[in-house]
């Protein structure tokens, strides 16, 4: 469709941006709560409320508070809460077993937030990184992160996850036949009804390390994850990943990191037409925040204006730790 315009000053495009009534009416990209979802990090303990160095504002908190996260979230309008623990380091192990420990931290916070607030979406994550002794998203052998092992370890940690009343599992991985493993399986056990949001293509960023501290895996970290995520150099890699996970049977597609891939969220949504999400990632959150502290952005503005980016990308959804404040912000108009 090519526009039409009629030459100045019979066209005047300053009409349209005269008063904040006239700039609502043309508007092409609207952010509401409903396109946030909210990573919550839980940690042990009764009561408790942990700092994050790299991440200010943000903390891990104990399962006993997540009740009360839920209903903040319900009441902000925000549909959906993602959940990443930050478990014992005792627990972290070579085969990574307290990932399908059916009272871990993540399944635990999981039922409490679905016995406080039914109504309010729970998605996990489905990766082994919190719990390897390697800090890799998968089983490490001899060095290499193994795929069809990880597969099966992760096909486990997806099923207790289902069980726990998850709504929405986000394979985090990048092993190859995940999705589709995972996907059987929760047909097979009578969870066809809960969805998977592939993290479809994630790439190898080094926008990680904040998150990487929260969850307690960048000290154990043994080399990078160049191995089994995204070359940021690629995006046609990018669409041939999504177009598989899709065949698999996600649902949900995401994009991560966010604003360095906004183009990928572009072309996955025009390809494929499928809710595609995307992650404003923890270095993403701490060079915001970071400036903002400092003086030297708006905080509020650049904060609306990169998730406003996501929506004019073609993303469905955000997650995002300035979810809650944003959301805050939207409701006050």
């Amino acid at each position: 469709m090519r526009p039409i315009s009629a030459p100045f000053p019979m066209s005047r495009p300053r009409r349209l941006r005269r008063s904040p009534a006239i700039r609502a009416l043309v508007r092409e990209t609207v952010l509401s709560p409903a396109d946030l979802i909210w990573p919550v990090f839980v940690c042990e303990g009764e009561g408790r409320r942990e700092s994050i160095a790299p991440m200010p504002g943000v903390e891990r908190y104990s399962v006993d508070l997540m009740p009360g996260l839920a209903r903040r979230a319900a009441d902000l309008g925000i549909p959906a809460i993602c959940l990443f623990p930050c478990p014992d380091p005792a627990l972290k192990t070579d085969d990574c077993r307290e990932a399908w420990n059916p009272d871990n931290l993540s399944n635990r916070a999981t039922r409490a937030i679905r016995d406080a607030v039914p109504g309010l979406a729970v998605m996990t994550d489905v990766a082994l990184d919190p719990y390897n002794a390697r800090g890799h998203d998968g089983i490490v052998r001899d060095g290499e992160v193994v795929n069809d092992e990880t597969i099966e370890a992760l096909v486990r940690q997806g099923l207790e996850q289902a069980r726990a009343g998850a709504d929405i599992l986000g394979p985090s991985d990048m092993m190859d036949g995940r999705v589709g493993a995972i996907r059987r399986a929760l047909e097979a056990e009578g969870h066809g009804a809960v969805a998977i949001l592939s993290y479809a293509a994630k790439y190898a960023s080094a926008f990680y390390g904040p998150f990487r501290e929260a969850v307690g895996a960048a000290a154990r970290l043994e080399g990078d994850k160049a191995s089994y995520q995204v070359d940021p150099a690629n995006s046609d890699e990018a669409l041939r990943l999504v177009a598989r996970d899709l065949a698999e049977g996600a649902d949900m597609v995401m994009v991560k990191p966010g604003l360095p891939y906004l183009d990928i969220c572009r072309r996955v949504k025009d390809r494929f037409g499928a809710p595609t999400f995307a992650y404003q990632v923890s270095g993403e959150y701490a060079m915001i925040r970071a400036a903002a502290q400092n003086g030297w952005v708006e905080g509020d503005r650049v904060v609306l204006e990169s998730l406003i980016a996501f929506r004019r990308a073609g993303c469905d959804g955000v997650l995002s730790y300035f979810a809650p404040e944003v959301a805050g912000m939207l409701q006050a108009g």
